[in-house]
């Protein structure tokens, strides 16, 4: 499908990668790892054609449709949103939009319309609003969302919709660049069986070991300046590459260790007349002695450091009856909780019930309803929110001018110390900020907390665009940082190794336990971070609500009797509908085959295209109403079952 032979990619003397010779195939989910800067999206953007190599050459296989996620795409925010979804198919909705348009003039060209017609229908076009409505439904949206304009949704939901562009497109290969930021739970399932069951070739960025572990049949992994092939999933590579790195480790060890012994016997006999010929003969062996050259790895993990200022006092933070709602949704109800100082507490609970929105409010982005919190004495912030991009916006200002900004009493070396220990160095430190990648921004902005010295960390998603090392060094240095710390996380392993308490957010309160993650499931809490346990919940949520609905009055004889007559004569209605609806459209699609024939607008006089056209509006309007009726008798049907 893809055929990559001899590719590199350099940027001044810096190689990202060369030599690279890959072929990736349909069926096959390619999971793209490698250190953030290691050159993951510069390949997918050279797969993409929007960046070039400096050697090598990539084939893709004829008529070959590519779909990429962009996360900077530009989307319009007037558009229903089912639409912009719908665009995705390029094709098919150009054509619909065409006929849509020509359908509408005053005298409609009958041969244009047969002709988009037929063409909508060999692209399967007549489908394409029910598989974006489909899809975007299984990203999470509500049902009432989708024919609202873009511009009501928030940037996390827009990105649900540009994967659902992408998706709908059905394209021959798919390259996604950390699809599942901003997607809860629930839509990464639905991710994941979309790709297991994808027969197309997908190439996936993801610092998400769950979600690589779950779609990935092979790894491509960038490091030591080339892209190595690795069959299985992450788990499988993380293995099969640490023993290729002890076997490559091994191999340079033992032939240093050779070249260290001859050359010591050279040295010693050289001077010898008994032994010149012995010492010259080892020192051509020396000669033809290969030792690999070391090529280091670009595996860099930064160093997290988090020492506060001063202690704060025992008690932290008292949280007393806090509400809040987004016009009729109610996300927080009588939150009320203490937190004493040293303690790690995770934040978790089901999508929606506020987590992200208890951060802000405590850290004075944003306001309550009602109830009130109060932080205790010496309290010093650090917080780190989910879409930290917004205070990166000023195209003046760079790494070094961002964090100096904190500390501007502190000298330059001081910044740039803390600079390179988020692996900011050399000419890094005056990039603009409104430049950097996603891992970039998240390290810049924990830079400028480790110099601000905070006691109190408040961390919204803080894993999002960070590399699988960099995750692992935060959640290090988070276990010894001696402030306190509340944290909202998806990644359960991120959670696990870090809280010593949770509190589960719940639609009408909190649950506070006084433990870890690992602690808190084994007495039963709900596992919000695990996918097979949130879909579980979700079902038996749905079991619950639909048992605790008030019990339906008893009926008296004459009601009763009704409904049983209802429950008789009503499926016979609805089948009757459908025959009736199954005869036009037969005849419809009977009429949109004349449009076909060849000869149709040059042999047909223009009175009986004329008719063919007027009876095609009518049954259009009267499978219309057919429909109507079909899903009132369906929706009645439905509730008397329920009932009866």
């Amino acid at each position: 499908m893809i055929n990559i032979a001899g590719l590199e990619k350099r940027f001044g003397p810096k190689v990202l990668f060369s030599d690279v010779t890959l072929q990736l195939n349909p069926r096959e989910r390619y999971g793209l790892v490698g250190a953030n800067g290691s050159g993951k999206s510069t390949f997918l953007r050279m797969l993409t054609g929007e960046e070039g190599g400096d050697a090598g050459h990539i084939v893709f296989g004829r008529q070959l449709r590519l779909g990429v996620l962009k996360q900077d795409q530009f989307l319009a925010d007037d558009q229903p949103i089912v639409q912009v979804a719908m665009q995705g198919d390029q094709e098919v909705y150009e054509a619909i939009t065409q006929l849509e348009a020509i359908t509408h003039q005053s005298a409609p060209n009958a041969e244009q319309i047969s002709h988009l017609n037929e063409r909508i229908a060999h692209l399967d076009g007549y489908t394409l609003e029910s598989r974006a409505r489909e899809t975007l439904l299984g990203l999470g949206l509500l049902g009432s969302q989708l024919d609202l304009p873009l511009g009501t949704l928030s940037g996390g939901f827009k990105l649900r919709v540009l994967l659902a562009q992408v998706l709908v497109g059905r394209p021959d290969a798919l390259l996604l660049d950390e699809p599942t930021n901003h997607l809860d739970i629930l839509s990464i399932r639905w991710l994941e069986q979309f790709l297991k069951t994808y027969a197309g070739c997908a190439v996936v960025i993801s610092h998400d070991r769950r979600f690589l572990d779950e779609i990935t049949t092979r790894i491509l992994d960038v490091d030591y300046q080339t892209i190595t092939d690795y069959p299985g999933n992450y788990s499988t590579f993380v293995e099969r590459k640490e023993l290729f790195q002890q076997q490559r480790t091994t191999e340079i060890e033992r032939a240093e260790r050779k070249i260290a012994e001859k050359q010591a016997f050279v040295e010693r006999f050289r001077a010898k007349a008994t032994k010149a010929r012995q010492a010259q003969s080892r020192a051509k062996q020396i000669e033809k002695i290969e030792v690999k050259e070391v090529v280091r790895t670009s595996r860099r993990a930064p160093t997290f450091s988090f020492a506060p200022e001063r202690p704060t006092g025992r008690d932290v933070l008292l949280v007393d009856a806090l509400n809040k709602a987004y016009g009729d949704r109610r996300v927080l109800h009588q939150v009320s909780f203490t937190v004493r100082r040293g303690e790690k507490l995770a934040i978790i609970g089901k999508n929606g019930v506020g987590k992200s929105t208890l951060l802000k409010i405590l850290s004075g982005h944003l306001s309550a309803d009602a109830g009130t919190f109060g932080w205790g004495v010496h309290a010093k912030l650090g917080y780190f929110a989910q879409d930290h991009h917004d205070l990166l916006f000023d195209p003046e200002v760079t790494p070094l001018s961002f964090v100096w900004d904190k500390v501007p009493q502190e000298p330059t070396s001081f910044v740039r110390g803390h600079l390179g220990r988020m692996l900011f160095s050399g000419d890094d430190v005056e990039k603009k900020v409104t430049t950097l990648s996603g891992g970039e921004a998240a390290r810049l902005i924990f830079a400028s907390l480790a110099v601000e010295r905070p006691n109190i960390l408040l961390l919204d998603e803080p894993t999002n665009h960070l590399d699988l090392e960099a995750i692992d060094a935060l959640a290090a240095a988070l276990r010894e940082y001696s402030g306190t710390l509340l944290f909202v996380s998806h990644d359960r392993w991120f959670v696990s190794q870090i809280a010593d308490r949770i509190i589960e957010l719940k639609e009408d309160g909190l649950h506070d336990f006084a433990g870890t993650y690992t602690e808190y499931l084994a007495r039963d809490g709900s596992d919000h971070l695990d996918v097979d346990q949130v879909v579980l919940t979700a079902k038996q949520d749905k079991k619950q609500k639909a048992e605790a609905a008030p019990p339906t009055p008893e009926l008296n004889y004459e009601e009763r009797k009704r409904r049983a007559n209802r429950l008789k004569t009503l499926p016979k209605r609805r089948d009757a509908l459908m025959i009736d609806i199954e005869g036009l459209e037969r005849e419809r699609a009977s009429i949109s085959a004349r449009y076909a024939e060849p000869s149709f607008f040059s042999s047909v006089p223009e009175a009986e295209q004329r008719k063919l056209r007027e009876r095609e509006q009518h049954l259009d309007k009267a499978l219309e109403e057919l429909m109507a009726q079909w899903e009132q008798l369906e929706t009645e049907l439905a509730e008397l079952e329920a009932t009866s």
